[in-house]
């Protein structure tokens, strides 16, 4: 892989390899928020040798870019909603009980899940309206845009909403990436019980999951749609 044929964008690597993703989660190289990056640029801001992350990239298991990489927009929604929406929809409520749950009876040797519970508790706060605002407005216009084409809609470009959804991913990239912060990477202390242990390895994978989640929308699902709209 060359950082100058086609110039690829992080987001255009981890579509074209799933596996990319856990060599950019490793190094905390963000790929859904920031896909539209260089790799080049990326490896630079993070103080990374873009040579070893390419290393790395070529020396891992390639996989093909999987199903929904190759969905209609229309089909593509449908899968979020039932892949990552119906996952959050679940998982949010649970997380957040347990994490109250683990604040209670690990509060005086572990005073930093006090931050822990508080970030999961904004991280619901944020997704849950987030995901019925794609659900009720943004995915029926988007059913709207690929059946009858054009840009215009009840409340105005479809780039409009596009825009907002964005902006909130960004601010739940920075909630995860705090979450990584105060749970030092999800690494659970010595005297940590079975629901700490739970509380930690979920939470890192709901991380994973947002991640992907946001960058099939940042990065394949919205751009694809714009394309439609202007065509």
């Amino acid at each position: 892989m060359s950082t100058t044929d086609h110039a690829p964008t992080i987001g255009d690597i981890v579509t074209a390899n799933p596996g990319a993703a856990r060599v950019f989660e490793r190094h905390g190289i963000d790929y859904c928020c920031g896909g539209r990056r260089l790799l080049a640029d990326a490896c630079s801001a993070a103080g990374l040798d873009v040579g070893a992350v390419l290393a790395e990239l070529d020396g891992g298991p390639v996989y093909s870019a999987e199903g929904w990489a190759r969905l209609e927009p229309t089909a593509l929604v449908d899968h979020i909603v039932t892949t990552h929406h119906a996952y959050l929809h679940e998982e949010l409520p649970l997380l957040d009980a347990l994490a109250e749950k683990v604040l209670g009876a690990h509060r005086r040797r572990h005073p930093e899940l006090a931050d822990v519970r508080r970030v999961v508790g904004e991280i619901k706060a944020d997704l849950e309206p987030h995901l019925m605002k794609e659900e009720r407005v943004l995915f029926p216009a988007i059913s709207a845009v690929a059946a009858e084409g054009g840009t215009e809609l009840p409340f105005g470009s479809i780039a409009n909403p596009i825009r907002m959804m964005m902006l909130e991913h960004d601010r739940a990239g920075e909630l995860l990436a705090e979450l990584r912060r105060v749970t030092d990477g999800y690494r659970v202390p010595d005297d940590g019980c079975a629901s700490f242990r739970s509380l930690y390895e979920r939470l890192a994978l709901l991380e994973e999951d947002i991640h992907l989640h946001v960058h099939k929308e940042n990065n394949v699902l919205f751009p694809a749609l714009l394309r439609l709209a202007d065509a």
